[in-house]
């Protein structure tokens, strides 16, 4: 890996990260809504790990769902933004996102021995859930679509973030994903039964 690769996968992780970093004036774009929709969705460990292990999936699964599937992660993630926003009701969508957190790391664990659409159905069903929460959590003076654009460009971020990982991880072998994986999971059974 050439230092330039290494320092664009550094730097698309610090955005991924910390994407206030990207703002030079975030208080200047109207106000709360891109920079509240910038930092929803890194203001809470289970969406940060969610976000970041579809990009790493993403990796393992090569090939076209490099892009697919975060797509599909954002577009599902736009639906339940709208129900939240709307104020539509999901039940149980703290639960969810924890789920998806333990589901997404049992994932990379299973690897690619795991059906492309049954992966696929997966995700994007763990995306609404996270989805809803930051549209209804948004606060009451942003701008809708300024906001949602925010959380929908910091959720493509993190599954930069996922994806670059893979990419820096690659010469350790698919073991290293699927301990990720395993690890996440464990993380998000934590958040389940809230020890973590």
């Amino acid at each position: 890996m050439t230092r330039r690769t290494l320092f664009t996968a550094a730097t698309l992780l610090g955005f991924t990260a910390f994407p206030q970093l990207a703002l030079a004036h975030p208080q200047e774009i109207d106000g709360v809504s891109l920079a509240h929709g910038l930092l929803h969705p890194v203001g809470g460990l289970d969406h940060l790990m969610a976000m970041g292990l579809v990009g790493l999936l993403a990796w393992q699964m090569g090939g076209n769902y490099r892009w697919q599937l975060p797509l599909q992660f954002v577009t599902a993630m736009a639906l339940g933004g709208t129900l939240g926003i709307f104020g539509f009701s999901v039940p149980m969508f703290e639960l969810g996102i924890a789920l998806s957190v333990v589901l997404l790391g049992a994932m990379l664990v299973v690897g690619s021995r795991l059906p492309a659409m049954l992966a696929a159905a997966l995700v994007g069903i763990s995306a609404i859930f996270h989805g809803y929460a930051h549209g209804a959590e948004m606060p009451s003076a942003a701008d809708g679509p300024l906001y949602a654009s925010g959380f929908l460009l910091a959720t493509a971020l993190l599954h930069t973030g996922g994806l670059a990982t893979g990419f820096l991880i690659k010469a350790a072998g698919p073991m290293a994903a699927r301990l990720i994986g395993g690890l996440s999971a464990l993380l998000g059974l934590g958040l389940v039964f809230g020890i973590a």
